[in-house]
């Protein structure tokens, strides 16, 4: 009797079940028994976000009655000198402690379309890090201002004060321990021509506007009268690194 021949499509399907085979037994050996697939492990790491949001909310109300707490004692201490309770009341103000109000000018940086093409002749195609707002580019409006004489300044609802920093993570923006998108917006109270001019002199900013002309990325900047920055109700304790035990 003639044996046939194991056909290549047969190899091909036993070898196919075989590999099939192999790895459901892998895939049982790693997860010992459980799911590997299932969400579980990123539902449990949401709701662990969830509890530290609101334990963080809890924390910083009862951070804020701590705050007021002391600010009234130390005005009803220096109430019995008024030399001292005015250089107080001028060193809240430079720290940016108080409401601030004043002419102001208020920036706008917005990320380009993601379908962005050149808008100019003989601009090559954007690179996605061309289209979106840049940590260096916050950092140049707002250095800008300063340096054209802001009497305060505020990143979308967060007065800055002299300890505060702006970073970005891709195109989000982290300042005081919250997340912000874009669009951004910098106000500054002060001289409105100064600080206009200041923006138009910083070559960073220059750089910027020319990625506005070539590609799109927003950049808008209007002023205002009479308009009031909050004060700063954030901690000021100064956190370092320190050795490990």
């Amino acid at each position: 009797m003639r044996v046939n021949p194991i056909r290549p499509a047969r190899l091909g399907t036993i070898a196919v079940f075989a590999l099939a085979g192999l790895l459901f037994w892998v895939s049982f050996s790693v997860s010992g028994g459980s799911n590997i697939r299932t969400d579980d492990s990123l539902l449990q790491m949401s709701d662990l976000i969830r509890e530290r949001d609101r334990d963080n909310a809890r924390l910083e109300a009862d951070a804020a009655e701590l705050r007021a707490e002391v600010d009234a004692l130390t005005k009803r201490e220096s109430g019995a000198d008024p030399a001292g309770s005015e250089r107080l009341a001028r060193a809240e103000d430079a720290a940016g402690l108080t409401e601030l109000t004043g002419d102001a000018l208020t920036v706008t940086l917005t990320d380009a379309p993601p379908d962005a093409v050149p808008l100019l002749p003989g601009i090559p195609d954007p690179l996605p890090n061309d289209l979106v707002i840049h940590q260096q580019d916050l950092q140049a409006v707002v250095n800008a201002l300063w340096a054209g004489g802001a009497e305060g300044i505020q990143v979308m609802d967060q007065r800055l004060i002299s300890t505060s920093a702006v970073r970005c993570v891709g195109n989000t923006l982290i300042l005081q321990g919250q997340l912000y998108s874009p669009p951004y917006t910098v106000t500054a109270v002060g001289d409105r021509d100064a600080l206009r001019a200041a923006l138009d002199e910083d070559p960073v900013i220059q750089n910027y506007r020319a990625y506005v002309d070539a590609y799109g990325l927003g950049w808008k900047v209007e002023e205002n009268e009479d308009l009031t920055l909050a004060a700063y109700n954030g901690s000021t304790a100064l956190h370092y690194a320190g050795p490990t035990e």
